[in-house]
This record gives structure tokens, C-alpha cells and sequence, in this order.
């Protein structure tokens, strides 16, 4: 009986220093990992503008720069770039800046989807990102790409089309070791 406890105490230890070694080990993601994570998080994510937005990162801290729409958007960049995997700290030089609002486009759903597909297809990375959906101008993305740089490509790419408000992306990544 002795034996049995003192081998399920080693045990016990061996598991817990196993999932501390596996948590630090997922936690030390290289910068630019993190920070093409970050960038597509912010750019992906509904009231935070990504129209002026950089990201920066060295050994885990991100700085934010550039410009936001207000202070809403501001905070909530720093609340996603702080859930980003591998992110240290945080250091928000955004600056708050009204923008000029947009000439509002009427394109219907059907023609903002048909411009994205043809923006899309201009680019051998990204064939194999298709449009899931269009919804009041709100693209949601899906398929794959096969570095995390081309997803955010993608991303970027979609939201400069005429008449896309916003864009959700449901892309997987083959390798995410950028």
C-alpha cells in the first residue's frame, strides 16, 4: 500500500510538471507570430476600425499605434491583443481620431460578394479562400491558406473591396509557425 501511494505521488508530480512544461512551451510563440495574430484578431473583431492600426511586437510586448475612431475602440484593441497566445504585455499608443466617414455604398450583398470573389482570385495564396457569406455588407471568409501571413493577406485584401463594412474569417492556417 505504501508503494502504491508513494508511486501515485510521483506520478501526480510528473503530470503537473509535464502541464506546466506544455503551457510555458505554447506560451513562447516567436514576434511575428504574435503579432500577425494580434493584427488579424483586430482586424476580424466587430467595433474595433482597423483603418490605421499597427502592431508591433519584441520578446511578447505588443505596442499598438495608429489610429482609432474613439475610446471605445482604442480599449477594446488592448482587451484582444491582451487574449492573443504569447502576449506579455500591452502598450496602447493608439491614438483617437474621428474619421472621415465613408461615402456609404449601396452595392447589394450579391455584388460586394462577386467583387470579393474577383479580389480573391487575383491571388494564387489566397484560391483557396472562398466567401461563406454576405451579410449588410459583413463578409465572413472561410477555406485555407497555407501561412498565417496570407490569412491576414486575405483579410486585408476583403476589406479594402468597395462596400465590405466589415469582415469575419473562419480561414484555417496550414502552418501558424510564422
Amino acid at each position: 500500500m505504501q508503494a502504491m501511494k508513494k508511486f501515485l505521488g510521483v506520478a501526480t508530480m510528473a503530470a503537473v510538471v509535464m502541464l506546466g512544461a506544455t503551457s510555458e512551451a505554447r506560451a513562447e510563440r516567436p514576434d511575428s507570430w504574435v503579432t500577425l495574430k494580434t493584427k488579424l484578431a483586430l482586424m476580424t473583431t466587430d467595433n474595433v476600425d482597423s483603418w490605421d492600426l499597427n502592431v508591433d511586437t519584441k520578446e511578447g510586448a505588443v505596442t499598438l499605434h495608429g489610429k482609432v475612431a474613439s475610446d471605445a475602440a482604442k480599449a477594446k484593441a488592448e482587451q484582444v491583443a491582451k487574449g492573443i497566445e504569447g502576449v506579455k504585455s500591452v502598450k496602447n499608443l493608439l491614438q483617437v481620431v474621428p474619421k472621415n466617414t465613408r461615402d456609404a455604398v449601396e452595392d447589394s450583398d450579391d455584388v460586394i460578394k462577386s467583387n470579393v470573389e474577383k479580389a480573391l482570385d487575383a491571388s494564387d495564396a489566397l484560391k483557396d479562400v472562398t466567401v461563406a457569406s454576405v451579410n449588410k455588407g459583413v463578409v465572413l471568409l472561410s477555406g485555407s491558406v497555407e501561412t498565417l501571413q496570407a490569412h491576414v493577406t486575405a483579410v486585408e485584401t476583403v476589406s479594402k473591396v468597395r462596400g465590405v463594412r466589415r469582415v469575419s474569417s473562419n480561414v484555417t492556417t496550414k502552418t501558424e509557425t510564422e
